[in-house]
């Protein structure tokens, strides 16, 4: 049987978004708590060590700091692809700013977390970001 060529992998990839309960949500945090922490620390790494390269400024020689960042690169999208496999979003490396795919009224909402917050009190429009972060109690339907 052929495959139709209307299908394709995007379709099949958004159909399997994962869509986030406020309770669902947080209790993924102190796991998404600890990924973000070593995001923004492997981030800020990958940072100096480019900076450093760009400046030529070599505290090692040029090829061991080509290396040690290439390294850290490494284990920033492993990091990355930890969290994309739970189901959120990195929105922020500097921030620790999370995007959690949730439904509203019918429609797709994030809700929105930021390292150092304690819970999820925050959602706001997929298109409207973190400048358009709501109160969760504005929630009146949280089930996907």
């Amino acid at each position: 049987m052929a495959v139709s060529k209307s299908w394709s992998s995007d379709t099949y990839l958004h159909r399997q978004r994962k869509y986030f309960t406020l309770a669902e949500a947080n209790r993924t945090l102190p796991l998404v708590r600890r990924i973000v922490a070593d995001i923004v620390s492997t981030h800020e790494t990958a940072t100096h060590l480019h900076a450093q390269l760009e400046n030529r400024d070599y505290p090692q020689s040029r090829e061991d700091l080509e290396n040690q960042l290439e390294q850290t690169v490494d284990r920033l999208n492993d990091l990355l692809d930890e969290l994309k496999a739970i189901g959120c979003e990195l929105k922020d490396y500097r921030m620790g700013l999370v995007d959690f795919p949730s439904r509203h009224q019918g429609r797709e909402i994030y809700l929105c977390w930021r390292l150092g917050e304690q819970t999820i009190g925050h959602w706001h429009e997929l298109h409207t970001g973190f400048q358009g972060r709501q109160p969760v109690e504005l929630l009146t339907e949280t089930n996907p």
